[in-house]
């Protein structure tokens, strides 16, 4: 087995090279083994999302897990924040069949080991679950697996905690072929909303664009949907459905940090802790907004996992990521759901008459560039970090290296970190003027390519 789908929190590889039935066949025997021994679990449930091999690693996965005396609940196809759901609803730990935006070929799962909450495993939980597997030591039974369809409760739990006001939105929601379009219309009409959806078919080959809303080039159907149907807003869910991005009535696509704004504004009186969390990659409007009104902001390590966890362990109301996943716990259990995300934004748009657009023209603007990933191999990701690391200690500059390097400078900042789903460097700067992040890129993409 090739360890280097051992990730920062998950498993990921390229199907059929390096996740394969036989590595998920093994998976599950040292899943269901490991859940046994080291947290007396005898049951769990399992879920998948609509990739091409998903079914097929699914169910190999079974055979391994029910080969150790482990009993499953098969929640079917879903989306991660529905299996999170399940997990919540049934008190059981599981695993999610999914390579979440990765490329199409690629595939993975998500686990958790213990049912007493939605987080998943992280870190050093999939450091010894890895050294476990290799041992290949795995118990012998004979376990069952009974079928559960849990979409109606998930939709009550969707509805609870919502109060829409008096302005119907029209919002045009993107699937992109992932498994979101099998659940969003039943989800939706629930909803004072006049939706519009696109790419609802369900299609593990992502046909019209990758199922990625982080990435400007797959938002662009979206974008010129909103235009033409003049609405007031489009969401773009990510292939498992636990990631969103937001586009504009004017066309233009939302900085996922003015989404976050909005949401901190909107909770902030409603809350008795005023501390709210996003990763590194965040932009400082961010930080400097949550100042303004009195709280306390975390900057945090990039990572679903890591988010989850130190949301929970810490109590916070609010955890939000760049890459769009968010995190609300101010009115309920939260299950990292996309489609709630994109419901409470539609909520404060429901009491009130100004544009999404005009929101967020009142708010300061950086200068930034997108994330960029440089290509470099698994084994000198951590090098290439050290390499900036040292380089910045060396000239004195203040740093974050909670995730990476984050270089802090009073006109700016510059992000440099190994990604944690791939054979990439992760590289994000921001400034006052484009002058001041020009000269940021020059430095820290040339270290990078420095030390490649």
């Amino acid at each position: 087995m090739n360890t280097e789908i051992f990730r920062a929190y998950d498993i990921r590889g390229v199907y059929p090279t390096t996740i394969n039935e036989n590595v998920a066949y093994t998976l599950g025997q040292s899943y269901g083994s490991y859940i046994q021994e080291k947290y007396g679990q005898k049951k769990c449930i399992i879920s998948r999302d609509n990739r091409l091999s998903s079914d097929a690693l699914c169910q190999s996965f079974l055979k391994g897990l029910n080969s150790t005396g482990v009993d499953a609940i098969d929640l079917g196809l879903c989306t991660t924040p529905m299996h999170y759901y399940g997990r919540y609803l049934l008190r059981l730990p599981g695993v999610m069949v999914t390579a979440s935006h990765n490329p199409k070929d690629d595939n993975g799962f998500k686990f958790s080991f213990d049912n007493t909450s939605i987080v998943n495993a992280r870190g050093e939980m999939i450091t010894d679950f890895c050294d476990y597997t290799l041992q290949g030591k795995f118990l012998k039974g004979s376990g069952h697996c009974d079928h559960q369809n849990i979409l109606d409760k998930y939709i009550e739990y969707l509805k609870y905690p919502l109060n829409f006001g008096a302005r119907k939105r029209k919002v045009v929601f993107d699937c992109g072929n992932g498994v979101t379009g099998l659940f969003a219309r039943k989800i939706l009409s629930n909803f004072n909303i006049d939706f519009i959806i696109i790419n609802e078919e369900s299609d593990g080959t992502f046909p019209n664009h990758h199922p990625d809303p982080a990435v400007p080039a797959n938002m662009k159907q979206l974008q010129q949907a909103v235009v033409e149907n003049k609405a007031d807003l489009g969401i773009a869910f990510d292939g498992d459905g636990d990631r969103i991005g937001v586009v504009m009535d004017n066309g233009a696509l939302l900085p996922i940090e003015y989404y976050m704004i909005f949401i901190i504004r909107d909770m902030f009186n409603s809350v008795s802790t005023r501390t709210f969390l996003y990763d590194v990659k965040c932009s400082k409007v961010l930080e400097d907004e949550i100042r303004r009104l009195g709280g306390n902001p975390i900057c945090y390590r990039t990572g679903a996992s890591y988010t989850e966890y130190k949301v929970l362990m810490d109590n916070l109301p609010f955890g939000g990521e760049y890459s769009g996943h968010i995190y609300l716990r101010d009115r309920t259990n939260d299950v990292a759901s996309a489609f709630y995300a994109a419901l409470r934004l539609i909520e404060i748009l429901s009491k009130t008459s100004e544009s999404l657009s005009e929101m967020a023209a009142a708010l300061p603007k950086y200068c930034s560039c997108p994330e960029t990933l440089i290509p470099v191999g698994e084994d000198k990701k951590e090098a290439v970090v050290n390499y900036v690391k040292n380089y910045c200690l060396q000239n004195r500059y203040p740093i974050n290296d909670i995730d990476g390097v984050r270089v802090n400078f009073t006109n700016g900042w510059a992000l440099v970190r190994a990604s944690n789903t791939g054979p990439n460097i992760s590289f994000r700067a921001e400034a006052e003027t484009p002058e001041g992040l020009q000269i940021l890129q020059n430095i820290f993409l040339n270290l990078i390519n420095q030390a490649k």
